[in-house]
């Protein structure tokens, strides 16, 4: 599992070896670990080493230094370096270094910001050491219009200095202009804004360096499992097991204007082990999802009549339908783990539980924010999706899954998921309700089983949030390998998505 945090929660780890006077092996190790991580990414490129170029762009704190460092270490092997000082103080050992071994010295003025852009862009690497994990507000004067400036033209390999210059550390953030880099390498621990929107789209590749602090680390502020968690976590049928005994999942979904809606969703619980689905709804929907999935059994009961271990509710659902409303709203009060989506966020009560699984985009998260008296539109919720993640799920008491390129889990307890498996050929119709089935399966297998969560180190009462990154997870790898760099409909996440379960369970063999 990936364990993120704050800027703050590494600076005070990083403090009680400040203090002993450490400070200097500190930007040692970090600097050697960024040097061999742009030194590995050229090679990869096919790039050779000796005689390369590279720029650092130096800001003047500690992540300067970093940059300093690390542009010295690269001089060491054979490299052409250069700096662009952004002001004219920069950490005075890491600049007595860069001069030793050396390397050239470039001051950025009021009128050079172009033709220093052109030289960093004519770079085989470019190294971001403008600003670190405790700046504030993005870059301003001539340090943006440097950066804006080579970010718009052609340039060689960007590495980031434990953020790239502009992305708040802590929430994801990005005070513009922000030059994206192909690798952040960053130190002690990955930070938390290098896993969720916006910052994540400009972070790349993220590669973790440790310095020696990583002992002295609280709880993260935000996780991600990797496909060994999912290993551990997915259920697998016991000897004797029967359909009744590996989850039964009841399903309210889809309308006679998105009949679809019911269907995928049925299918991506199929697909993610479940032993039985029990669709309920509209007759027209039911007559489809009968020719689709002859393995679904259709009802018109009630809920309390309707014998599941969790719900499904609101995938393609229109509202129109007052008693299938009430359905869902039943449905939510049963107290049964239920993973909610689009048309039914409407009509829920403001204030839930935990095992309510909320799945809304960022338009449907907007809209919930304001029903519940925060002003926020989608493009502030896009700008800041940490954060409008983590106030949805203060504000309803339920685990908030976010979709995104990025997607972010919040329980109300605060504790926090990102999962980034998926291509960018998952923004099609459809994906959403296969999602909600993939969610809706896990927590009726095993949305009970408080030791298997126990087990990894997640807490019980934060297992709900768990589950909804596990079928994210495995949301996400599906459609990675069912697309294989081109299009894909969602019919097909869920074709691929045994398959894929397969890969992962025999990890843990």
């Amino acid at each position: 599992m990936i364990s993120a945090y704050t800027g703050t929660q590494i600076r005070e780890a990083e403090k009680p070896l400040l203090d002993s006077g450490m400070g200097a092996v500190l930007m040692q190790r970090a600097a050697r670990g960024m040097a061999g991580a742009a030194i590995a990414q050229l090679r990869r490129s096919g790039r050779r080493l000796y005689g390369a170029s590279a720029a650092v762009l130096v800001g003047k704190g500690n992540n300067g230094g970093d940059g300093l460092f690390a542009a010295a270490h690269l001089a060491g092997r054979g490299m052409r370096t250069t700096a662009v000082l952004a002001s004219a103080t920069a950490h005075p050992d890491g600049l007595a270094a860069f001069r030793r071994a050396g390397g050239r010295v470039l001051t950025l003025t009021d009128t050079n910001a172009g033709e220093l852009a052109a030289l960093a862009g004519r770079a085989d690497v470019v190294i971001d050491a403008l600003l670190g994990t405790g700046a504030q507000g993005g870059l301003r004067g001539t340090s943006a219009e440097l950066v804006s400036q080579l970010a718009g033209s052609k340039h060689g390999l960007v590495v980031a200095c434990d953020v790239p210059s502009g992305v708040d550390a802590d929430t994801g953030e990005a005070a513009g202009p922000v030059l994206p880099a192909d690798i952040t390498v960053t130190f002690g621990g990955a930070k938390a804004g290098l896993l969720a929107d916006p910052g994540a789209d400009f972070a790349g590749r993220v590669v973790v360096v440790p310095i020696g602090i990583e002992d002295s680390l609280p709880w993260p502020a935000l996780r991600r499992l990797e496909t060994a968690d999912l290993a551990t976590l997915l259920p697998r049928p016991i000897r004797r097991a029967h359909k009744y005994s590996r989850g039964v999942l009841g399903v309210m979904a889809g309308s006679p204007a998105y009949p679809g809606a019911a269907v995928l969703a049925c299918r991506g619980a199929l697909s993610a082990g479940v032993g039985m689905v029990r669709y309920v709804g509209p007759p027209e929907v039911a007559d489809l999802i009968r020719h689709s999935c002859p393995e679904v059994v259709c009802s018109t009961g009630t809920v309390a009549e309707t014998h599941v271990q969790a719900w499904l509710v609101g995938s393609g659902m229109d509202g129109k339908d007052e008693e299938e409303m009430q359905r869902v709203r039943d449905a939510v009060d049963s107290g049964l783990p239920t993973v909610a989506d689009a048309g039914a966020l409407p009509v829920l009560p403001d204030v839930l539980a935990p095992q309510v699984v909320l799945t809304p985009h960022a338009g449907e998260l907007a809209t919930l924010l304001q029903r519940l008296g925060a002003d926020l539109d989608r493009d502030e919720v896009e700008a800041s999706t940490l954060a409008a993640v983590r106030r949805t799920a203060g504000l309803t008491e339920a685990t908030v899954l976010l979709k995104g390129a990025s997607t972010l889990v919040a329980s109300p307890f605060q504790d926090f998921y990102s999962q980034s498996e998926g291509t960018p050929w998952l923004a099609t119709a459809g994906s959403g309700d296969v999602l909600s089935g993939i969610i809706g399966a896990l927590l009726a297998q095993v949305g009970s089983d408080v030791g298997r969560f126990r087990s990894v180190g997640i807490d019980p009462d934060e297992r709900w949030a768990a589950i909804a990154a596990m079928g994210a997870s495995l949301h996400g790898l599906a459609g990675a390998a069912a697309a294989d760099d081109g299009p894909l409909t969602a019919g097909r996440i869920s074709d691929v998505l045994p398959e894929i379960w397969g890969k992962v369970s025999t990890l843990s063999n």
